[in-house]
């Protein structure tokens, strides 16, 4: 049995699976990988870290997507 928790994602609940790390949770969003910066609790996780960081039950998630232009 899958246990939800609930995030806030750009400042908006939002309930999503336990124990997921930021790689699945970006997948799930259908969101790239490359391009997307990830910040919990207002401190940034680095892309070598998505794997083996766990969002926990109210973490406070920021996702950013960088825009290519001048």
């Amino acid at each position: 049995m899958t246990t939800m928790i609930t995030i806030w994602l750009n400042d908006e609940p939002m309930s999503c699976e336990s124990e997921q790390t930021v790689n699945q949770f970006v997948r799930q969003l259908d969101l790239p990988i490359q391009g997307t910066a990830v910040a919990i609790n207002q401190r940034i996780v680095a892309a070598s870290e998505w794997s083996t960081t766990v969002i926990a039950d109210g973490d406070q998630i920021a996702l950013f997507q960088a825009i290519a232009g001048g």
